[in-house]
Formats: structure tokens, sequence, C-alpha cells
């Protein structure tokens, strides 16, 4: 199996010793994800070949994912994503947190809109990603998660287009304009 990481200043290829990841998630507050540090709050752990399948094609190959996305404000999103190319089947799992929150959305520093509904707090993470390591890329029992066939239509918004002003921390649907304005000065104001 292969493993790699991509955290902080970590070596990506292979995984570190747990212990290194835990103050990231039990002492946030001294360990930031990013705001400040290098611009980034998404995160990974892979893994490729698992079940004996390394030496087949990459396409035959059994890999995981799981994402991590960091704030301070709601704690962590985590997205476990799994091909398993023995039967050529897609799985992708989120953490579930508050699903009242579904359709309000964070946009994270790649500029993507994750719904506020699957973070989860870091202590609870923390848990789940130590799983995750200590079982060679299994999902983790010790959360609680939502298949993604499960999520409502539109979970997973494209960024779009805002009302003319500041952009709020939080974005709710009418906040959200799937289309540029048709006022090509408005347009131009945006794209600044």
């Amino acid at each position: 199996m292969k493993k790699r990481i991509y955290f902080q200043d970590f070596d990506p290829e292979g995984w570190p010793p747990i212990s290194t990841l835990s103050p990231f998630f039990l002492a946030p507050a001294e360990n930031p994800w990013s705001p400040g540090r290098r611009g980034n709050d998404e995160y990974s752990l892979d893994i490729e070949g698992m079940y004996g399948t390394d030496r087949l094609p990459e396409s035959d190959q059994v890999r995981v994912c799981l994402t991590m996305i960091g704030t301070p404000d709601f704690g962590v999103f985590l997205h476990y994503s799994k091909w398993d190319g023995r039967t050529k089947q897609p799985r992708d799992c989120y953490s579930k947190g508050d699903m009242s929150r579904i359709r309000e959305w964070l946009r994270t520093l790649q500029d993507d809109l994750r719904p506020i509904g699957l973070f989860i707090p870091y202590a609870q993470a923390w848990l789940a990603v130590k799983e995750f390591m200590e079982r060679d890329g299994e999902l983790p029992t010790s959360i609680e998660w939502v298949d993604g066939k499960d999520l409502p239509p539109n979970t997973f918004r494209f960024p779009g287009f805002f009302k003319p002003g500041p952009e709020p921390r939080v974005l709710r649907d009418e906040d959200i304009n799937d289309r540029p304005p048709d006022d090509p000065d408005v347009f131009k104001a945006w794209r600044r």
C-alpha cells in the first residue's frame, strides 16, 4: 500500500506518527490550519492499493482519500472518498454535523462552498482521523457519516456570483446566483 499526506509541512510520502497530528485537532488555536499560515485550510490523507490491489493497474486498485477542511468557526468537514477498482464502484461519505444547517455554506480558502451542516467539532474529527490512520483507510466508525447519495440536491453549490457588497461569512441560497448579473458594470465590480 502507498500512503500520502497533504497537511502543513509534513513529508507527503507516507503518514507521520499519529501523535504528530493530534495537536491540530485537540489544540487548533495553538496549531492553526491556516489563516495566516499558508493560505490553505484543506488537507488529506490518501491510501492506494488497499486489500492487496497495489500491484494492479491504477483503475483496478482500491484507493481512499480522507479530505479535511478546518475552520475556527465551524470545526472540520470530513469527506471520505473511496474508489473500489475491483467492483468499479465509488463511495462518498461526509461527516454528519448539524443537518439543520445543510443549506448554509462556508467559502473555503480554495473558493469552494462547503455545507456547514457537514462540519463537526475538532475533537470529534480527530477521533475519525485517528481511526482512519489506525485502520489503514477503513471508514471510521467513531463518528456519524452521511452517504453522498442521501444528501439533498444542490448540497454542493458552485461558488457563483454574489450580491454586491461585502460577502457574508455564511452564505445561504439567497446570497448565491448561479448566473452572472445582466449588468456588465455590476459584473465587472464583482470580478475585482
